[in-house]
């Protein structure tokens, strides 16, 4: 059973791709799929950041409105 992917676990998961890069561990065999992944992984990251901006925005728009006079 897969578990879900959060923005943690893409982070966690993007930080390990990038040290074992960075040390030379990945193999030249693997190496386009570890890249592939991290790809996936940065732009998973970025659609979460973008829908929780967007989702903030709504709420604080919402309580801006709430609180002007009328």
């Amino acid at each position: 059973m897969a578990t879900e992917l959060t923005y943690e676990k893409a982070y966690i998961e993007l930080k390990q791709i990038a040290q074992e890069i960075e040390t030379e561990s990945v193999s030249v065999d693997v190496l386009a799929e570890k890249v592939k992944r991290a790809s996936e992984l940065i732009n998973f990251c970025q659609t979460k950041l973008r829908s929780t901006e967007a989702e903030v925005n709504k709420i604080i728009q919402q309580m801006e409105s709430k609180n002007i006079p009328n």
